[in-house]
Parts: structure tokens; sequence; C-alpha cells
């Protein structure tokens, strides 16, 4: 059966209510999360002096944030895994692992196209 709730103005309201409060949670319980938003915001900034034009900026933009989203997934993967006890299971484990990679491979693109752009 279908879950009843807010429709329309009223859903989007409250999304957005339920979004700032994992901002919120993930900024004051995640140290990775506030580390890739001060660098999503300070490469952002160095993105209008550096980008050559309008396409090396929103790639220069785009992928800082995507690592800043893909990290906040990544959180809510551990924050689930580790609500059902700290005891090891393997599952568990792979699921960290994996969100822990999929930063990575973000932080790398990132890395990679930042480069690109700067010594091309």
């Amino acid at each position: 059966m279908a879950k009843t709730g807010a429709t329309g103005i009223n859903r989007i309201l409250k999304a957005a209510v339920y979004s700032k409060q994992g901002f919120q949670a993930g900024l004051k319980h995640e140290a990775a999360l506030r580390q890739e938003l001060v660098l999503a915001i300070i490469m952002t900034l160095a993105a209008f002096g550096l980008a050559d034009d309008s396409i090396e900026w929103i790639l220069m933009v785009v992928f800082p944030w995507l690592t800043f989203a893909v990290e906040i997934l990544n959180s809510a993967i551990e924050a689930v895994v580790d609500r059902f006890g700290d005891e090891y299971h393997e599952l568990s484990g792979r699921a960290k692992d994996l969100g822990s990679a999929a930063v990575f491979v973000m932080l790398v693109l990132t890395g990679l196209v930042w480069l690109v752009l700067l010594f091309n």
C-alpha cells in the first residue's frame, strides 16, 4: 500500500526541511564531509580565476560538489550500518568499503579533471 503523506508544495517544503537536517547532521558528525565542503567551496572560488571558458569552469565546479554529494551518501551508508551494532558482519564491512571506494573514485576523478584543465 502506498504511503499517504504530504503532496504538492507541502511535500517539497518537508523535503527541504529533511535536507537541511541531513546537512546539519552530516556536518556535525562527519569530519570528511566538513573537509570536502571546505574544499568544494575553495575550488569553486578558484575556478572563477583559473577556468579559461565556461566548459572548464563547470567541470572545475561540478566535480568537487559531486564528490561532496558522494561523501554524503557514504556517510548515510555508514550511519545505517552503524545503527545495527558494532559487531563485525561481512556485508556491513562490504557496504562501508564500497561507499568509501565511491568517494575515492570521485576524489581521483576530481583531481584528474583539475590536473588536465590546469596543465592543458
